[in-house]
Protein backbone atom coordinates (compact mmCIF):
# COMPACT_ATOMS: atom_id res chain seq x y z
CA UNK A 1 0.00 0.00 0.00
CA UNK A 2 3.09 2.87 0.63
CA UNK A 3 4.20 1.76 -2.92
CA UNK A 4 0.57 2.66 -4.35
CA UNK A 5 0.55 5.43 -2.49
CA UNK A 6 3.70 6.93 -3.27
CA UNK A 7 3.19 6.13 -6.89
CA UNK A 8 -0.33 7.84 -6.67
CA UNK A 9 1.94 10.76 -5.79
CA UNK A 10 4.36 11.17 -8.26
CA UNK A 11 1.64 10.82 -10.70
CA UNK A 12 -0.48 13.61 -8.98
CA UNK A 13 2.71 15.41 -8.62
CA UNK A 14 3.76 14.90 -12.74
CA UNK A 15 -0.24 15.79 -13.69
CA UNK A 16 -0.52 18.94 -11.42
CA UNK A 17 3.42 19.81 -13.72
CA UNK A 18 1.47 19.25 -16.82
CA UNK A 19 -1.42 21.40 -15.84
CA UNK A 20 1.00 24.26 -14.75
CA UNK A 21 2.36 23.88 -18.53
CA UNK A 22 -1.06 23.40 -20.13
CA UNK A 23 -2.40 26.34 -18.56
CA UNK A 24 0.42 28.37 -19.92
CA UNK A 25 0.35 26.87 -23.09
CA UNK A 26 -3.48 28.05 -23.40
CA UNK A 27 -2.34 32.03 -22.44
CA UNK A 28 0.17 32.07 -25.30
CA UNK A 29 -2.30 29.69 -27.70
CA UNK A 30 -5.20 32.02 -26.73
CA UNK A 31 -3.22 35.34 -27.20
CA UNK A 32 -1.84 34.70 -30.48
CA UNK A 33 -5.27 33.19 -31.44
CA UNK A 34 -6.20 37.04 -30.79
CA UNK A 35 -3.64 38.67 -31.88
CA UNK A 36 -2.53 36.56 -35.22
CA UNK A 37 1.08 36.67 -34.18
CA UNK A 38 3.18 34.61 -32.33
CA UNK A 39 4.01 35.22 -28.82
CA UNK A 40 7.54 34.57 -28.33
CA UNK A 41 9.12 35.83 -31.58
CA UNK A 42 12.55 35.07 -30.83
CA UNK A 43 11.64 31.25 -30.25
CA UNK A 44 9.40 31.57 -32.88
CA UNK A 45 12.05 32.96 -35.50
CA UNK A 46 15.20 31.65 -33.94
CA UNK A 47 18.08 33.42 -35.92
CA UNK A 48 15.80 35.87 -37.96
CA UNK A 49 14.83 37.43 -35.20
CA UNK A 50 17.56 40.50 -35.34
CA UNK A 51 15.67 41.17 -38.84
CA UNK A 52 12.04 40.80 -37.22
CA UNK A 53 13.30 43.39 -34.30
CA UNK A 54 14.73 45.95 -37.49
CA UNK A 55 10.97 45.50 -39.33
CA UNK A 56 9.45 46.78 -35.81
CA UNK A 57 11.52 49.46 -34.98
CA UNK A 58 10.87 51.10 -38.51
CA UNK A 59 7.31 50.32 -37.59
CA UNK A 60 7.51 52.38 -34.25
CA UNK A 61 9.58 54.83 -35.80
CA UNK A 62 7.09 55.14 -38.66
CA UNK A 63 4.60 55.77 -36.02
CA UNK A 64 6.57 58.82 -34.14
CA UNK A 65 6.72 60.88 -37.24
CA UNK A 66 3.35 60.10 -37.98
CA UNK A 67 2.42 61.78 -34.81
CA UNK A 68 4.73 64.76 -35.14
CA UNK A 69 3.30 65.60 -38.78
CA UNK A 70 -0.20 65.23 -37.17
CA UNK A 71 0.78 67.66 -34.44
CA UNK A 72 2.22 69.82 -37.06
CA UNK A 73 -0.86 69.76 -38.99
CA UNK A 74 -3.22 70.53 -36.01
CA UNK A 75 -1.26 73.50 -35.09
CA UNK A 76 -1.02 74.85 -39.13
CA UNK A 77 -4.78 74.08 -39.14
CA UNK A 78 -5.47 76.54 -35.73
CA UNK A 79 -3.34 79.07 -37.54
CA UNK A 80 -5.55 78.69 -40.68
CA UNK A 81 -8.69 79.07 -38.67
CA UNK A 82 -7.48 82.11 -36.88
CA UNK A 83 -5.88 83.98 -39.77
CA UNK A 84 -9.55 83.48 -42.08
CA UNK A 85 -11.05 84.99 -39.26
CA UNK A 86 -9.10 88.17 -39.54
CA UNK A 87 -10.19 87.77 -42.94
CA UNK A 88 -13.68 87.84 -42.33
CA UNK A 89 -13.44 90.15 -39.40
CA UNK A 90 -12.11 93.30 -41.98
CA UNK A 91 -14.05 91.81 -45.16
CA UNK A 92 -16.96 94.54 -45.90
CA UNK A 93 -15.23 97.44 -43.81
CA UNK A 94 -12.68 98.94 -46.44
CA UNK A 95 -15.56 99.30 -49.05
CA UNK A 96 -18.53 100.60 -46.01
CA UNK A 97 -16.14 103.29 -44.80
CA UNK A 98 -15.15 104.84 -48.50
CA UNK A 99 -18.72 104.77 -49.44
CA UNK A 100 -19.53 106.82 -46.28
CA UNK A 101 -16.91 109.02 -46.35
CA UNK A 102 -17.07 109.68 -49.94
CA UNK A 103 -20.68 110.72 -49.55
CA UNK A 104 -20.13 112.73 -46.33
CA UNK A 105 -22.84 110.62 -44.34
CA UNK A 106 -21.99 110.69 -40.50
CA UNK A 107 -23.79 107.56 -39.31
CA UNK A 108 -22.56 105.51 -41.66
CA UNK A 109 -19.09 106.87 -41.21
CA UNK A 110 -19.86 106.05 -37.37
CA UNK A 111 -21.54 102.52 -37.77
CA UNK A 112 -18.44 101.52 -39.89
CA UNK A 113 -15.76 102.78 -37.32
CA UNK A 114 -17.81 100.84 -34.49
CA UNK A 115 -17.48 97.35 -36.84
CA UNK A 116 -13.69 98.22 -37.39
CA UNK A 117 -13.69 98.31 -33.34
CA UNK A 118 -15.74 95.11 -33.03
CA UNK A 119 -13.13 93.51 -36.13
CA UNK A 120 -10.17 94.58 -34.09
CA UNK A 121 -11.70 92.45 -31.04
CA UNK A 122 -12.52 89.52 -32.83
CA UNK A 123 -8.65 89.47 -34.29
CA UNK A 124 -7.12 90.03 -30.82
CA UNK A 125 -8.94 87.11 -29.98
CA UNK A 126 -8.46 84.96 -32.43
CA UNK A 127 -4.83 86.11 -32.03
CA UNK A 128 -4.37 84.66 -28.83
CA UNK A 129 -5.61 81.23 -29.77
CA UNK A 130 -3.12 78.62 -28.45
CA UNK A 131 -2.45 74.78 -29.14
CA UNK A 132 -2.14 73.22 -25.26
CA UNK A 133 -0.08 75.60 -23.57
CA UNK A 134 1.49 76.82 -26.72
CA UNK A 135 0.05 80.26 -27.96
CA UNK A 136 0.27 79.84 -31.32
CA UNK A 137 0.94 83.86 -32.60
CA UNK A 138 3.74 84.51 -30.14
CA UNK A 139 6.85 83.77 -32.03
CA UNK A 140 9.44 82.08 -30.21
CA UNK A 141 7.94 83.26 -26.54
CA UNK A 142 5.27 80.99 -26.89
CA UNK A 143 4.16 81.13 -23.33
CA UNK A 144 3.45 84.43 -23.21
CA UNK A 145 0.02 85.59 -24.45
CA UNK A 146 0.44 87.88 -27.54
CA UNK A 147 -2.22 90.69 -26.74
CA UNK A 148 -4.10 92.53 -23.87
CA UNK A 149 -7.66 94.15 -24.88
CA UNK A 150 -7.75 96.36 -28.08
CA UNK A 151 -8.50 99.26 -25.77
CA UNK A 152 -4.69 99.12 -25.24
CA UNK A 153 -4.03 99.82 -29.07
CA UNK A 154 -7.40 101.91 -28.73
CA UNK A 155 -5.86 104.70 -26.25
CA UNK A 156 -2.90 104.73 -27.67
CA UNK A 157 -4.44 105.60 -31.20
CA UNK A 158 -6.65 108.65 -29.94
CA UNK A 159 -3.46 110.20 -27.83
CA UNK A 160 -1.61 110.12 -30.89
CA UNK A 161 -4.55 111.59 -32.82
CA UNK A 162 -5.16 114.29 -29.63
CA UNK A 163 -1.12 115.20 -29.77
CA UNK A 164 -0.99 115.40 -33.57
CA UNK A 165 -0.63 118.63 -35.66
CA UNK A 166 -2.64 117.60 -38.70
CA UNK A 167 -2.81 114.10 -40.37
CA UNK A 168 0.39 113.59 -42.14
CA UNK A 169 2.02 113.99 -38.36
CA UNK A 170 -0.17 111.61 -37.12
CA UNK A 171 0.80 109.01 -39.78
CA UNK A 172 4.55 109.78 -39.06
CA UNK A 173 3.82 109.01 -35.50
CA UNK A 174 1.66 106.06 -35.97
CA UNK A 175 4.59 104.88 -38.21
CA UNK A 176 7.10 105.29 -35.38
CA UNK A 177 4.51 103.36 -33.14
CA UNK A 178 4.51 100.09 -35.40
CA UNK A 179 8.01 99.97 -36.64
CA UNK A 180 10.07 101.37 -34.18
CA UNK A 181 11.53 99.03 -31.44
CA UNK A 182 10.76 101.68 -28.71
CA UNK A 183 7.56 101.80 -30.46
CA UNK A 184 4.16 101.45 -28.21
CA UNK A 185 3.27 98.56 -30.36
CA UNK A 186 6.11 96.59 -29.04
CA UNK A 187 5.88 98.07 -25.57
CA UNK A 188 1.86 98.38 -24.88
CA UNK A 189 0.78 96.07 -26.92
CA UNK A 190 2.34 93.22 -28.33
CA UNK A 191 3.64 90.88 -25.46
CA UNK A 192 4.94 88.17 -27.96
CA UNK A 193 8.70 87.85 -29.30
CA UNK A 194 8.71 89.65 -32.96
CA UNK A 195 10.85 86.35 -33.85
CA UNK A 196 9.80 83.25 -35.31
CA UNK A 197 12.60 80.04 -35.28
CA UNK A 198 9.79 77.47 -36.47
CA UNK A 199 8.90 78.39 -40.21
CA UNK A 200 5.64 76.81 -39.65
CA UNK A 201 4.92 79.25 -36.80
CA UNK A 202 3.60 83.17 -37.62
CA UNK A 203 4.66 85.80 -35.16
CA UNK A 204 1.34 88.09 -34.74
CA UNK A 205 4.41 91.19 -35.36
CA UNK A 206 4.08 89.68 -39.45
CA UNK A 207 3.84 92.75 -41.18
CA UNK A 208 1.02 91.54 -42.80
CA UNK A 209 -1.33 90.98 -39.57
CA UNK A 210 0.19 94.67 -37.65
CA UNK A 211 -0.84 96.50 -41.50
CA UNK A 212 -4.63 94.65 -40.59
CA UNK A 213 -4.29 95.85 -37.04
CA UNK A 214 -3.07 99.14 -37.99
CA UNK A 215 -5.66 99.99 -40.44
CA UNK A 216 -8.34 98.67 -39.00
CA UNK A 217 -7.17 100.95 -35.60
CA UNK A 218 -7.42 104.18 -37.53
CA UNK A 219 -10.64 103.29 -38.95
CA UNK A 220 -11.87 102.31 -35.42
CA UNK A 221 -10.60 105.77 -34.32
CA UNK A 222 -12.17 107.69 -37.37
CA UNK A 223 -15.83 108.27 -36.06
CA UNK A 224 -17.02 111.57 -36.90
CA UNK A 225 -17.03 112.75 -33.05
CA UNK A 226 -13.12 111.54 -32.42
CA UNK A 227 -10.24 113.58 -32.05
CA UNK A 228 -9.01 111.94 -35.33
CA UNK A 229 -11.64 114.06 -37.06
CA UNK A 230 -10.37 117.47 -35.82
CA UNK A 231 -7.49 116.77 -37.91
CA UNK A 232 -6.40 118.80 -41.25
CA UNK A 233 -6.75 116.32 -44.56
CA UNK A 234 -8.80 113.86 -42.12
CA UNK A 235 -11.37 112.79 -45.04
CA UNK A 236 -8.11 111.57 -47.14
CA UNK A 237 -6.52 110.16 -44.36
CA UNK A 238 -9.70 108.42 -43.95
CA UNK A 239 -9.71 107.26 -47.70
CA UNK A 240 -6.00 106.37 -48.22
CA UNK A 241 -6.63 103.62 -44.63
CA UNK A 242 -10.18 102.23 -46.24
CA UNK A 243 -7.32 101.56 -49.61
CA UNK A 244 -4.84 100.69 -47.47
CA UNK A 245 -6.70 98.22 -45.88
CA UNK A 246 -7.96 96.51 -48.93
CA UNK A 247 -3.84 95.56 -49.79
CA UNK A 248 -3.63 94.33 -45.95
CA UNK A 249 -6.49 91.71 -46.66
CA UNK A 250 -4.66 90.37 -49.78
CA UNK A 251 -1.34 90.16 -47.41
CA UNK A 252 -3.16 87.86 -45.09
CA UNK A 253 -3.96 86.09 -47.75
CA UNK A 254 -0.88 85.53 -48.89
CA UNK A 255 0.70 84.45 -45.63
CA UNK A 256 -2.54 81.96 -45.79
CA UNK A 257 -0.65 80.46 -48.83
CA UNK A 258 2.85 80.27 -47.66
CA UNK A 259 1.20 78.20 -44.62
CA UNK A 260 -0.45 76.02 -47.50
CA UNK A 261 2.75 74.99 -48.92
CA UNK A 262 3.52 73.66 -45.11
CA UNK A 263 -0.01 72.11 -45.05
CA UNK A 264 0.53 70.72 -48.62
CA UNK A 265 3.99 68.96 -47.48
CA UNK A 266 2.65 67.56 -44.35
CA UNK A 267 -0.09 65.93 -46.36
CA UNK A 268 2.43 64.26 -48.96
CA UNK A 269 4.69 63.18 -45.89
CA UNK A 270 1.70 61.48 -44.34
CA UNK A 271 0.75 59.55 -47.73
CA UNK A 272 4.08 58.41 -48.08
CA UNK A 273 4.10 57.27 -44.71
CA UNK A 274 0.65 55.39 -45.02
CA UNK A 275 2.23 53.86 -48.06
CA UNK A 276 5.32 52.76 -46.44
CA UNK A 277 3.29 51.72 -43.41
CA UNK A 278 1.50 48.42 -45.26
CA UNK A 279 4.80 47.48 -46.75
CA UNK A 280 6.55 47.41 -43.38
CA UNK A 281 3.40 45.68 -42.02
CA UNK A 282 2.97 43.35 -44.49
CA UNK A 283 6.56 42.62 -44.74
CA UNK A 284 6.81 41.88 -40.31
CA UNK A 285 3.19 39.72 -40.66
CA UNK A 286 4.73 37.41 -43.01
CA UNK A 287 7.51 36.80 -40.72
CA UNK A 288 5.78 37.03 -37.09
CA UNK A 289 1.73 36.43 -37.81
CA UNK A 290 -0.03 33.34 -36.38
CA UNK A 291 -2.05 31.79 -37.97
CA UNK A 292 -5.60 32.00 -36.14
CA UNK A 293 -7.53 29.36 -37.64
CA UNK A 294 -4.86 27.20 -36.53
CA UNK A 295 -4.14 29.19 -33.11
CA UNK A 296 -7.81 28.31 -32.36
CA UNK A 297 -7.77 24.51 -32.83
CA UNK A 298 -4.60 24.34 -30.66
CA UNK A 299 -6.59 25.83 -27.94
CA UNK A 300 -9.34 23.67 -28.11
CA UNK A 301 -7.40 20.97 -28.11
CA UNK A 302 -5.16 22.40 -25.33
CA UNK A 303 -8.31 23.09 -23.20
CA UNK A 304 -9.79 19.32 -23.73
CA UNK A 305 -6.39 17.91 -22.44
CA UNK A 306 -6.48 19.96 -19.51
CA UNK A 307 -9.94 19.10 -18.61
CA UNK A 308 -8.11 15.88 -18.50
CA UNK A 309 -5.98 16.17 -16.73
CA UNK A 310 -8.11 17.86 -13.87
CA UNK A 311 -10.12 14.70 -14.49
CA UNK A 312 -7.28 12.28 -14.00
CA UNK A 313 -6.15 13.73 -10.78
CA UNK A 314 -9.54 14.11 -9.44
CA UNK A 315 -9.66 10.14 -9.56
CA UNK A 316 -6.41 10.09 -8.46
CA UNK A 317 -7.25 12.24 -5.16
CA UNK A 318 -10.34 9.89 -4.60
CA UNK A 319 -8.22 6.94 -4.98
CA UNK A 320 -5.18 7.46 -2.67
CA UNK A 321 -8.10 8.39 0.05
CA UNK A 322 -9.53 5.28 -0.25
CA UNK A 323 -5.99 3.56 0.09
CA UNK A 324 -5.43 5.65 3.27
CA UNK A 325 -8.87 4.82 4.91
CA UNK A 326 -7.87 1.06 3.71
Amino acid sequence: MDRLAISSGLMTATLSKNISELRQQIGTTSTEATTGRYQDLTLHMSGRIGKAMLGQKALTDLYTERDVLNLRASRLNLLQISLTNLQDSATGIAADMLNAIGTDHDIGIKTTARDAKTALDTIFSALNVRYGERFLFSGDATASQPFPDSSVLMNDVEQMASTATDTADFQTQLGAYFDSPTGGWLQNVYKGSTIASDPESVSADHSAIKSLISDLAVLAASGPDGTLSELTGYKDLVQTISLKLTSSETGITDLRADLGVFEERISTNLKNLATEETLLTEAFNQMTARDQYEAATELQSLQSMLEASYLITARLSKLSLTNYLG
